[in-house]
């Protein structure tokens, strides 16, 4: 039996050694292995920077809110829950109601009363017009007296020989409820066309967020509503035949890629607001807001975040 003691042995610790040398291989590959991807990954992965292509602007406007309807994102926000003077971005709510109330073929008559309100749009007494074509007109235009005209004639409907201030009165109601039906807890409409109601007192207040829920609710229920706005000049006739030819207030409304949607305010109160819904990509709304600007500068303000918003999503894209 002691004879084969020593092969044994031997044999045991051939055994154990080859075990330990595979067990060293092992090892020694999986940290030259694990080593080349720490490399390859500094190497081809670098930390990214994301660039803000929104906060270096300057820009004039007291109260900003830039919302992507699609995606359901803020892309950038500025004192969005201020209530500020509408002034005309007013007429938007005016229209929404209008078209509530009656159908687009109602036919709507300028009263003298309508035309008190001052300015010179161009409409005229007894003229008579279709609802659809005198709001495109009031809204691309901002007429103060077509946007009166309207609410004359559609607010107290269910009340017999209503005179003109229960009328008013009555449509205003019904903004105010429309507003609320929407959520906008920080607008209130005090008449239908935003002028200042006294040197203190603007005809409406509401805030950056609340003006894009409006925006927001008309493209996606009523989107023909605002379609108009989309042009720089407007040709339209009125049931009486008489053409008119008007200029849009958005100066740059011609400038803005897949516009769908602007309107414009000014009033001493107010200072500038401007409102764009545009389509940079297909089905991909975009609604700028902004309040408080100047009556200049909210153009130019509009124009940098329509810029800054388009680098941002040709960035994203890019990095995807």
């Amino acid at each position: 039996m002691s004879i084969h003691k020593p092969i044994l042995t031997n044999r045991f610790e051939l055994r154990l050694f080859g075990t330990l040398g595979i067990i060293l291989i092992v090892l020694i590959a999986f940290s030259f292995i694990a080593g080349n991807m720490v490399k390859r990954e500094d190497e081809s992965v670098p930390s990214m920077v994301v660039t803000n292509y929104f906060e270096n602007l300057d820009l004039k406007a007291r109260a900003i809110y830039v919302y992507d309807v699609r995606t359901n994102k803020v892309l950038f926000s500025r004192n969005a829950d201020t209530r500020m003077a509408l002034a005309s971005l007013t007429k938007v709510m005016t229209a929404v109601v209008a078209i509530d109330i009656a159908p687009e073929y109602s036919t709507v008559t300028v009263t003298q009363n309508a035309l008190n309100l001052g300015g010179n749009s161009g409409l005229r007494v007894n003229e008579k017009w279709t609802l659809k074509n005198l709001l495109d007109f009031s809204l691309t235009s901002s007429s103060n007296d077509g946007a009166k005209a309207v609410a004359l004639a559609l607010g107290a409907l269910n009340q017999t020989n209503a005179t003109d201030t229960q009328a008013e009165n009555d449509f205003i109601n019904m903004m105010n409820t429309k507003a609320d039906e929407l959520n906008m807890k920080n607008t209130y409409y005090v008449n239908e066309t935003g002028l200042d109601e006294s040197t203190t007192k603007n005809g409406a207040y509401g805030t950056a967020k609340d003006m894009t829920t409006l925006f927001k609710y008309i493209i996606e229920n009523k989107p023909q509503l605002l379609e108009a706005t989309q042009q720089s000049t407007l040709t339209i006739s009125s049931l009486d035949n008489i053409v008119h030819k008007v200029k849009n207030t958005d100066a740059i409304v011609a400038d803005i890629p897949g516009i769908k949607a602007s309107k414009t305010g000014f009033t001493d109160i107010a200072g500038g607001n401007l409102v764009v819904a545009f389509d940079p990509e297909l089905g991909r709304p975009i609604i700028i807001t902004v309040l408080g600007s100047t009556q200049t500068d909210r153009f130019t303000d509009v124009q940098k975040l329509v810029n800054a918003t388009l680098q941002t999503i040709d960035s994203a894209i890019i990095t995807k």
